[in-house]
């Protein structure tokens, strides 16, 4: 759950990945996960750049991830989308958001209420995804169906059934995507967001099936607003912004243009400094 710590999505081909098949959709991308977003730039100067193992990964210098995160935000274009235009957000993850509305304010933005266009995301996302899960899980189910769940089950057979036509549909959806959030972000370095549309739930739940009385038609439809993102290849990060009556956490999601990973750490660390959420901790996390 991305809701109590700094979790940080890069731009996919930032970090190298381990070799597996299909690399070059986007959609597997691994980042840090750490308590502050110093940390998290740390870690990111030891995983970043390129390798050649992954033919997918850039030329990048890490060495950028390990100066100052301070910066002046004075002037800066933020488009101020908690549930991007449509998503349905649990009251209590929205309460939590609105109020941090005003320390970006108070940093000096320029706050906007506007959502980006992410008509598609959502089949494309999952086109791809359902692609990429039968060659990777196709091996297991074969050898122990019995014993997975039926989520995965479901989402390889629907890999099984994909056609060419079908994933070159997708592709291209992708790309008219990535291309309207370029266009987007040309006046709008920020997009902040939800990361989870829901606070932390009980763990022997295995989903949200509803948020504010909306239905979720999938395993991970209560996370549209990380993978619609994720659909963007944008650099996205998550820092915690507060916490729900229960004392639940809540993160709030900052979203960079393409491959501007250092500027979404900055823009991080300074809300980080200005609403020092993250230094509250349950005794569990000693």
């Amino acid at each position: 759950n991305f809701n109590n710590v700094v979790g940080f999505r890069p731009s996919p081909g930032l970090v190298p990945m381990t070799p597996v098949t299909l690399p070059y959709i986007g959609l597997g991308v691994k980042g840090p996960i750490a308590r502050t977003v110093a940390d998290t730039a740390f870690f990111l100067s030891v995983i970043a750049g390129q390798d050649g193992s992954d033919p997918g990964s850039y030329p990048s210098n890490p060495a950028q991830f390990l100066g100052s995160l301070e910066r002046d935000l004075r002037g800066v274009r933020v488009a101020w989308s908690p549930d991007l235009g449509k998503l349905p957000l649990d009251a209590r993850v929205r309460a939590v958001l609105d109020t941090q509305r005003r320390t970006f304010e108070a940093l000096g933005c320029i706050v906007e209420d506007v959502a980006p266009d992410l008509t598609g995301a959502d089949e494309a996302f999952l086109t791809l995804r359902a692609f990429r899960a039968y060659p990777n899980l196709a091996p297991l189910v074969a050898k122990h169906r019995a014993e997975m769940k039926p989520e995965a089950l479901r989402e390889v057979d629907a890999g099984a059934r994909l056609t060419g036509p079908e994933v070159s549909a997708a592709m291209a959806s992708q790309a008219e995507l990535m291309e309207r959030m370029r266009q987007f972000q040309e006046r709008y370095e920020f997009v902040i967001c939800a990361v989870n549309q829901v606070p932390p739930f009980d763990a022997k739940a295995d989903w949200p099936k509803e948020i504010n009385g909306v239905k979720m038609d999938h395993y991970i439809s209560w996370m549209k607003s990380a993978y619609w993102i994720t659909a963007t290849h944008r650099p996205a990060i998550s820092v915690p912004a507060g916490f729900t009556p229960e004392g639940l956490p809540v993160g709030i999601q900052i979203v960079g243009r393409h491959r501007a990973d250092a500027e979404v750490l900055r823009c991080a660390h300074m809300f980080e400094q200005a609403t020092k959420v993250g230094a509250k901790r349950p005794a569990i996390a000693g």
